[in-house]
């Protein structure tokens, strides 16, 4: 789309020479305004400015409104004149060729990346007590994103739970897991993710899965993260499945969840669990919402039982009929009227909220 070109204005041919090698590293494409009047008429609605010192002297003396995303581009060290017409053209940064190189590839393929429709958020499932069933709501999260016709990633981050792909019975499906994808850290995109690991489609929903493996080591904390933010650019709803003692991979993704959810099962033993998971969880200034899972044994409401663990109650959820039976099969269950269905809907309206309130 027009609208997605980053826009430039440029008179130093040098300059220009190197952001379009580097936008065409990035797939990108360029509009290049010939005047300050090329620029007025698409400086609201470009997703990147980029300009030379002279295009930034131009534009601090046409009266443009200020936005977001303005960029100076300078060869070397910029001298103090650049410096000024930055400021007077209200720019973001000034970046020195050629050591911004790799700051300005990953600008312009975040533009290519990320659609303008779309925010992506980022959800962290995690169980309070051992089999608490934080997969399967993850797994039931994501599914929900499917079924609704949005793209889902689902990301494995507990190396010592067998396997998300267990729970989706996904696990004869090609594609890589953690072991193999070989991502140590940096920038990843999307598209290449899709094309690598293992997914499904229903309509125009996409659900991408990248899950541990049986044997082999899990990811690490930079993998994690490079993994999240790509999802989040790329517009994507991200649900992490996240071990419950917290170790640094998992935390990687905690710290970047606009939603955290902690599933509580309605047992006395799970409250005081629990309230450990959210001791560990707080200490990185990360609220977590607890979802409260029937039966109750002991006649616990879901109330008594966010109590006791001091999580405030997102949700409670009755048991699901035929669940273990489903898992053993790997199929999730989705009945439209089924306690997980509508506790996954629940939660998504909730993340929704909360992305929304974290990015306006």
């Amino acid at each position: 789309m027009e609208t997605k070109r980053p826009l430039v204005l440029a008179d130093d041919e040098a300059v220009l020479d190197e952001l379009l090698r580097l936008a065409a590293a990035a797939g990108c494409e360029l509009h290049r305004a010939p005047d300050v009047a090329g620029v007025r008429a698409k400086w609201s609605t470009a997703p990147l400015v980029l300009l030379d010192e002279t295009g930034a002297v131009r534009c601090a003396g046409a009266g443009l409104a200020r936005r977001p995303g303005v960029l100076v581009v300078c060869p070397g060290d910029p001298p103090p004149e650049v410096w000024q017409a930055a400021v007077r053209a209200g720019a973001e940064h000034v970046l020195a060729l050629p050591l911004a190189e790799d700051l300005l590839v990953n600008a312009f393929a975040d533009v290519v990346e990320a659609p303008a429709h779309a925010v992506g958020r980022v959800l962290a499932v995690l169980g309070g007590r051992g089999g608490a069933g934080a997969s399967v709501l993850a797994a039931s999260v994501a599914h929900a994103v499917l079924r609704g016709g949005g793209r889902a990633l689902l990301v494995d981050c507990d190396p010592l739970g067998g396997g998300l792909d267990l729970v989706l019975g996904a696990e004869g499906e090609a594609g890589l897991r953690w072991p193999e994808l070989a991502l140590a850290s940096g920038r990843v995109s999307v598209a290449s993710l899709r094309s690598a690991l293992p997914g499904r489609r229903h309509g125009g929903g996409s659900l991408t899965v990248l899950s541990c493996d049986r044997d082999g080591p899990g990811p690490v904390a930079e993998a994690v993260a490079a993994v999240v933010e790509a999802g989040r650019r790329a517009g994507e709803t991200v649900v992490c499945d996240l071990p419950r003692h917290l170790p640094e991979p998992a935390c990687a993704a905690l710290d970047r969840a606009d939603l955290a959810v902690v599933v509580v099962p309605a047992e006395v033993r799970a409250c005081a669990a629990t309230k450990r998971v959210a001791e560990r969880a707080r200490e990185r200034g990360v609220e977590l919402h607890a979802v409260v899972r029937g039966p109750a044994p002991g006649g616990l409401s879901p109330e008594d039982v966010a109590a006791a663990a001091g999580v405030p109650l997102l949700n409670a959820m009755r048991p699901e009929p035929g669940l273990s039976r489903a898992l053993e099969r790997g199929r999730v269950p989705a009945r439209p009227r089924g306690p997980l269905v509508a506790t996954a809907s629940a939660v998504l309206s909730a993340l929704r909220s909360a992305g929304a309130e974290r990015r306006p």
